[in-house]
């Protein structure tokens, strides 16, 4: 039987340099959430997002020494654990930092995006589906353990939503959403720069040029959150 575990993380970043500085999960019998000090100092653009200052951490232990590390290590990495994430490659990357690799994982961020073949919404963090699905929880925006809150509400909305649109059980969709969660996506409306609001296929036809130009961009940045961008882009030229 598997075991759905939510989880998050907080960090210094959000490029392939950067380390974790709260962890919160929760099972069905189990929250928990600490906040560690990374071994390179949070920079005011992260604490403007997750309100985690370098003050708070100057006392705490690195995750490695917290002893948190075997448990959640035994946890995460159990056969029967299936981690939720929203944006998942990138929480993975952070504890695979700390040597803690699960084996099955789902990420909301691609599902979101899955279910909503049209792209109606536009955007997909998890803030702004929050409030777009009216989820009536009282959890703080960024903090580790807030963030699960949400992200187990959204699990289920997309979980049901799925079941319905397939027609599947509870069981296969589980499955069909970790086989979602592990292939990159076809975006097909750009939501941001000079061509927001149009049609990939459009801005082809008009600006081949500006195309490569972003896939350049997007392959030579560290910033781990453009799998689905890189794959899009070389898609739509061809490459």
């Amino acid at each position: 039987m598997y075991k759905l575990i939510f989880f998050d993380t907080e960090t210094t970043g959000n490029t392939e340099k950067d380390f974790l500085c709260q962890i919160a999960y929760k099972t069905d019998n189990e929250s928990y959430t600490n906040l560690y000090k990374p071994p390179v100092k949070i920079p005011p653009e992260a604490s403007a997002v997750h309100h985690i200052t370098n003050k708070m951490v100057a006392e705490k232990e690195s995750f490695a020494d917290s002893g948190d590390l075997p448990k959640i290590k035994k946890l995460f990495e159990d056969k029967n654990s299936i981690m939720v994430a929203h944006n998942a490659p990138f929480d993975l990357l952070m504890i695979k930092k700390e040597g803690v690799e699960p084996k099955k994982f789902i990420c909301t961020l691609k599902l979101a995006r899955y279910l909503d073949p049209e792209e109606k919404i536009g955007r997909y963090n998890l803030q702004y589906l929050r409030y777009l699905l009216d989820f009536d929880i009282e959890a703080q925006a960024h903090d580790a353990m807030g963030d699960v809150l949400v992200l187990e509400k959204l699990f289920n909305r997309l979980k049901s939503k799925l079941i319905e649109q397939e027609k599947i059980n509870e069981d296969e969709a589980i499955e069909r959403m970790i086989e979602i969660s592990s292939h990159p996506l076809l975006i097909k409306t750009l939501n941001f720069g000079k061509y927001k609001g149009k049609k990939m296929e459009e801005v082809l036809k008009i600006d081949r040029g500006w195309l490569k130009w972003l896939l350049g961009e997007k392959e030579k940045s560290d910033v781990i959150e453009y799998e689905d961008w890189i794959y899009t882009l070389k898609h739509y030229l061809g490459k």
